[in-house]
């Protein structure tokens, strides 16, 4: 029956080119845009997991109630110790310090009088004992200018704070700020680069330096504000076991400077921002499958139309209604299993292009406050080999099962005086 119908699909084009052009046309834009949100997700994680959250984040408890404002007045003491814990009991993990910071750089003249200022959020992270950081946060295809920080007292300032306050390689710079007991601070620093990460957030005043140095001018020694574990490859379910047996051991609600661990998903708006996304996703998909059923429904009937003596001749040969009734619709699983394969190819395609060119959204991120890269991509998962089913084959099918309800209204006994005309 496969065989015939398919025969029949082939040498008679007009009943299947229409709709495949039609089914070809959702399924490739199915595929194109599930990769791209897909791709808008992954860098989401990825850009805010680099800067920000990590996989896991442990901080005090205290911290974590103002942990938009980075407090490191509530940080963790006894890091070392606290990371080599974290190494035996998590060895899957990698565990790194970090120190968020604010203050106000000021590059002076040769008589020391401030030249000019501007506000910066400081990063400090382990530049020294390890390559992890820099290999994490790319700082060096960012480096857009100098060199990466090789002795202690070297920092890397985003280009756009350079070029505001016409900063330029090896100027001494002086940063001001307050000690973790409130005190004033001020440490003088060299530039040694600008880097230019391409995420608007990062790029309007970032400044990168040693966590030892960071802990000298902010009086934290041994301290951090947070401690960002991160996993070989992300994955949500393990975040949250892991979480939840690290809190269940170590975190006290009596305490307020005991540790709580945190994952990716429940820090600041990702919670909201991947939960928006999953639910267009799926809203997405439920739309491309009613428009292209309500499109090939109207298809059917144009067909049923042309179709309406061939129709008639089965019928008068004594073939069932129900078994023709099964037949168009078997024929339109045919028609979208093709359309399918085909759109899924070309969606693929343009997918993959996206994926390793990306579209420039920077225009759009201008006042950002989420951290997420200015050249958007798109991601090709094994989903995206088989997404486009959905609305191809379903919305096929549910077309042809509503066109094809005008078989049962035909009346047998018009048949032979239709066929004598």
């Amino acid at each position: 029956m496969l065989k015939f119908l398919a025969k029949g699909l082939l040498r008679d084009r007009t009943r299947s080119f229409v709709p495949i052009l039609i089914i070809a046309s959702g399924v490739m834009l199915t595929v194109l845009f599930y990769s791209w949100i897909n791709g808008y997700a992954m860098m989401l994680i990825e850009d805010n997991a680099r800067f920000e959250t990590g996989h896991e984040k442990i901080v005090t408890r205290a911290y974590n109630e103002m942990i938009d404002q980075k407090p490191y007045d509530l940080s963790l003491m006894n890091v070392n110790e606290k990371i080599e814990v974290l190494k035996s009991e998590y060895p899957q993990m990698h565990w790194q310090p970090r120190i968020y910071f604010g203050g106000l750089l000021d590059l002076p003249d040769d008589k020391g009088e401030t030249l000019s200022q501007g506000e910066v959020i400081g990063f400090g992270l382990d530049l020294f004992s390890n390559s992890y950081e820099r290999d994490l946060l790319n700082l060096r295809e960012a480096l857009s200018n100098g060199n990466l920080p090789s002795r202690q007292g070297e920092i890397l300032i985003s280009q756009e704070v350079a070029e505001k306050l016409r900063i330029h390689i090896n100027d001494k710079v002086t940063i001001i700020g307050s000690t973790m007991y409130g005190s004033m601070a001020m440490h003088n620093f060299t530039v040694s680069g600008m880097v230019r990460f391409g995420i608007q957030v990062m790029d309007r005043g970032a400044v990168i330096a040693d966590i030892n140095d960071v802990r000298s001018f902010l009086d934290m020694e041994d301290s951090a504000g947070e401690i960002l574990g991160f996993l070989p490859k992300y994955d949500e379910d393990a975040t949250f076991d892991i979480s939840a047996i690290f809190n269940e051991a170590y975190s006290n609600e009596d305490d307020e400077f005991s540790e709580i661990m945190l994952p990716l998903r429940t820090q600041g708006q990702m919670e909201f921002l991947l939960t928006a996304l999953d639910e267009r996703m799926g809203i997405f998909i439920f739309i491309f499958i009613f428009v292209m059923s309500l499109v090939l429904w109207n298809s059917g009937l144009m067909n049923g139309i042309r179709r309406y003596g061939e129709v008639g001749v089965r019928l008068a040969i004594g073939e069932s209604k129900g078994h023709i009734y099964r037949s168009l619709i078997l024929e339109s699983f045919l028609i979208g299993i093709a359309a399918t394969i085909i759109g899924t190819a070309i969606g693929l395609a343009f997918s993959y292009f996206l994926q390793y060119y990306g579209i420039d959204v920077s225009s759009m991120l201008k006042d950002s406050k989420v951290i997420m890269s200015a050249t958007m991509k798109a991601q090709v998962t094994p989903a995206s080999y088989f997404v486009g089913f959905f609305p191809g084959v379903i919305a096929s099918v549910i077309g042809a099962i509503f066109s094809g309800i005008g078989i049962y209204k035909r009346n047998t006994a018009q048949l032979f005086k239709e066929l004598e005309t």
